[in-house]
């Protein structure tokens, strides 16, 4: 058999969790998984490429499969694809932080209180019947409770409210209850309110909707996803919304039938609670980083490797391991030597950013680019598949790592960089290692500046901080045409590896 047929057969999947159809065969459960499932965890944070939409997809296909899930609906509370619902808040006025919890909370109770009017389909219940009562007084009841939809209808609700066409007395979105209609209200298409309505508190909403869950013997559990593409385009609504959503988290915990589940990114965390967060200690007790160790990610890929069932025995050997199925298709060494790394190492070595994050999205890319390497290579001079050679050659990987750096300078390192991108360009062309002296003159600074100036660059991953030593990981240097070796004179050689 040639070996071009055997790569044609290996299909890897997708590296993006939202474009991956098959991500569910060969999902693996992590302990950030299975500690979500058990309900330890209500916030997953993760760098880009880590997993957090992987986690929740997963999870909202299975959870009806999981026994720890029996009574646990799970109501997502964005779109899946397209802009993000939520973008809307900055087509209208910036509200204060207060207000913006107000929206939330209108929001949630909007989303789960009609899916359960929905599916109970009568209003059996005193609590049914207020819960009813309840989002018809403030406008929010609908039959449509998709996410789309019950925001839409906030948003335009809001909106309505505050720029009424005509007015005899004042009208505000109120911080301490939901949107509230007073008196003579007139707004444009909608109808002129005449009898002025009592404050709806969020409390008694939440206690009525949370009694008519416990009545049913139903725990919601609302995700939401995709919050660092939520108010993308409007920083200034961005703070401070997701501030009064986990504001909104911490004043919900008391309902025991309703839970929030956020999946972040973990830079926009520290930048959501950067300058201080009452009860910040609360939110961390129940949030989680997304780890990958290595062990993990090998199963990861082997998983995919093994996804059709025909790919392994067709090499006609057993393998069973993670071990033997990933020595199938890679060469004991990239690059031979001693001293050199085994390619397990060299790989890891190679995916990781400055700060020792081993995102599955990079070695899944990797893998798919060497693949795609080696295939060109396999079209134009075919080789006979041989038991004891690997499918993949060390120059298909080196290519598919210069591939992968181009990749990741641009659509991670520059795209989040933001004010720190030109920065960053500063390195390009130059060497992979600095100490305080060539950093200083690279960034145009003293000496006794330079730690301070290189921090962001360090917390952004693009540097790493060893010893006295600043180094460009490898992930990023092709990408930026930095080659290895050190800007400076010194007599100590450089250890890469």
């Amino acid at each position: 058999m040639l070996v071009k047929d055997l790569l044609r057969k290996l299909d890897l999947g997708n590296s993006v969790a939202e474009f991956d159809s098959d991500l569910r065969s060969y999902f693996v459960e992590t302990q950030t998984f299975r500690a979500l499932v058990k309900g330890d965890v209500d916030i997953v944070a993760g760098d880009k490429g880590t997993g957090k939409t992987a986690l929740y997809k997963v999870l909202r296909d299975r959870y009806r499969e999981l026994p720890d899930l029996e009574h646990v609906e799970i109501i997502p509370a964005f779109n899946p694809a397209g802009n993000p619902v939520f973008q809307r808040l900055g087509q209208i006025e910036i509200l204060t932080e207060g207000q913006y919890t107000t929206v939330w909370k209108s929001y949630f109770l909007s989303l789960v209180g009609n899916w359960l009017l929905e599916i109970v389909g009568g209003l059996d219940t005193d609590n049914l019947k207020q819960l009813h009562e309840t989002l018809t007084r403030i406008g929010l009841r609908s039959s449509d409770d998709s996410a789309g939809t019950v925001f839409s209808k906030l948003v335009n609700l809001i909106n309505r409210l505050l720029h009424p066409t005509s007015a005899e007395v004042g009208l505000s979105v109120t911080e301490a209850g939901m949107p509230v209609l007073t008196q003579k209200l007139e707004f444009g298409q909608a109808e002129a309110i005449d009898k002025q309505q009592e404050i709806v508190h969020h409390e008694d909403a939440f206690a009525t909707l949370n009694a008519c869950l416990a009545d049913l013997g139903v725990t919601v559990w609302v995700a939401l996803d995709r919050l660092d593409e939520a108010f993308q385009g409007y920083p200034n609504v961005e703070r401070p919304a997701l501030r009064a959503l986990l504001r909104t988290y911490l004043d919900l915990l008391e309902f025991d039938y309703l839970k929030l589940k956020l999946f972040v990114r973990k830079d926009l965390f520290r930048k959501v609670v950067q300058g201080g967060f009452v009860n910040l200690t609360h939110v961390n007790a129940k949030r989680l980083d997304i780890v990958w160790d290595e062990e993990d990610l090998k199963a990861l890929l082997c998983n995919r490797i093994r996804r059709d069932a025909d790919f392994v025995p067709s090499f006609g050997v057993s393998a069973t391991s993670d071990d033997d199925v990933f020595n199938l298709l890679f060469p004991p060494q990239v690059d031979s030597g001693p001293r050199k790394p085994i390619t397990w190492a060299w790989m890891m070595s190679r995916i990781r950013d400055g700060n020792g994050i081993r995102p599955p999205r990079n070695l899944v890319d990797l893998a798919k680019k060497a693949q795609e390497a080696q295939q060109r290579a396999e079209d134009r001079n075919a080789r006979e598949f041989q038991i004891g050679s690997a499918l993949i050659e060390p120059d298909s990987l080196r290519k598919a790592l210069q591939r992968l750096s181009d990749d990741r300078v641009n659509d991670t390192l520059l795209a989040e960089a933001a004010e720190l991108a030109p920065m960053v360009e500063r390195f390009r062309d130059g060497k992979a290692e600095h100490n305080a002296t060539t950093l200083a003159a690279l960034l145009s600074v003293s000496v006794d500046e330079v730690k301070a100036v290189a921090k962001p660059l360090i917390e952004l991953g693009f540097l790493e901080e060893i010893g006295d030593v600043f180094k460009v990981p490898m992930l990023y240097r092709d990408g930026l045409n930095i080659t290895q070796g050190k800007a400076y004179s010194s007599d100590v050689p450089s250890s890469e590896e």
